[in-house]
């Protein structure tokens, strides 16, 4: 979680019984985000819509992120902005359970202070709602794998150039009947 600081929630006197709930509304700031090998900006951080429910042994979090972000275009490098609208969904269980070790992916604790920390949650909600593949427009074209032009802005010629150095060249399967005499009379 490089980047966003805790999101923590005080639930002292909230969520006392089972079956309560209240909701929370908030915003985190953050400017910068990375996945893998790519980083995006975000203009006006991450904002959060979430309700709390005391589910009996913990306190369940469902909800929502949004966030505008702008990254580079996978295809062009030119700027790329993209919405973040993804789900949360996250429990935090009151004591740990008898059989921790059969949790694969670990659990989450809500803390002896009775406060629960948000900001893995909120990432993890980023993450899964960011593209795998970033596009500044549905059919960006690229660039030229030989000039390295942005062919969004129009053709570049060397897709031409190669296309006509195929067919004069010697790597054409067809260049041995180049200089096939057929003759003028219909005769086969």
């Amino acid at each position: 979680m490089e980047g966003i600081q805790p999101v923590v929630i005080d639930l002292t006197d909230r969520l006392e019984n089972p079956g309560d709930s209240f909701s929370l509304t908030g915003r985190v700031d953050i400017d910068t985000y990375s996945t893998g090998e790519k980083s995006f900006s975000l203009a006006d951080g991450v904002g959060y819509d979430v309700v709390l429910t005391n589910a009996g042994d913990g306190i369940l979090v469902t909800g929502l992120v949004r966030a505008a972000a702008e990254g580079a275009c996978d295809r062009c490098l030119e700027p790329a902005h993209f919405d973040i609208a993804g789900e949360i969904e996250e429990y935090y269980l009151f004591e740990e359970p008898e059989d921790a070790e059969e949790y694969e992916d670990g659990f989450e604790l809500v803390t002896p202070e009775h406060t629960v920390d948000l900001s893995g949650a909120i990432w993890d909600a980023m993450v899964m709602d960011t593209p795998f593949v970033v596009l500044c427009r549905p059919d960006c074209a690229g660039l030229c794998p030989t000039c390295g032009a942005n062919l969004n802005e129009g053709p570049c010629g060397c897709a031409e150039a190669a296309e006509q150095a195929w067919v004069d060249g010697d790597d054409n399967p067809f260049a041995a009947l180049r200089n096939l005499k057929l003759g003028d009379d219909g005769d086969a």
